[in-house]
């Protein structure tokens, strides 16, 4: 397995580094629980906009360990409460997310008042992306 390539990584920003749909994958009880979340990759990590106290949130919070998969990749990672959306902390963060999910992100889904409307963060552990006939069995251990 290697460290992220810069080829590795650029095929990651051009699939992920948009309003990109992937499977999420979580476990409770040793029971997995599989479902679909609008997400946004960056440096490392995938982010997706969520309610706080939703079953996913819940069994993250016993069980950080996660899977995804999406476009020709599947990855394990970390999940991680980044807190409420609205925080000052995640400025940043929320408004690259609001600029990857302009096209969704005010249809009256998500309540921004809602201090349980919160961002998750996927920090991926290892990878395995297939481009074009090559295949990047990727470490994502330090990439920032």
């Amino acid at each position: 397995m290697e460290k992220l390539s810069k080829e590795a990584e650029k095929i990651m920003k051009e699939r992920f580094g948009k309003d990109s749909v992937i499977a999420l994958a979580t476990t409770e009880d040793g029971v997995p629980h599989v479902r679909s979340v609008n997400a946004y990759y960056e440096n490392g990590a995938f982010y997706v906009i969520t309610y706080g106290l939703s079953n996913k949130m819940r069994q993250i919070s016993q069980n950080p360990l996660v899977a995804i998969a999406g476009d020709w990749f599947t990855a394990h990672g970390v999940g991680e409460n980044l807190g409420y959306f609205g925080k000052t902390e995640n400025a940043d963060l929320a408004g690259k997310l609001k600029k990857a999910f302009a096209q969704w992100i005010d249809n009256g889904h998500n309540n921004f008042d809602d201090e349980n409307t919160c961002i998750l963060r996927i920090s991926l552990k290892d990878g395995l992306l297939l481009s074009h006939g090559t295949r990047y069995e990727i470490d994502f251990q330090g990439v920032e």
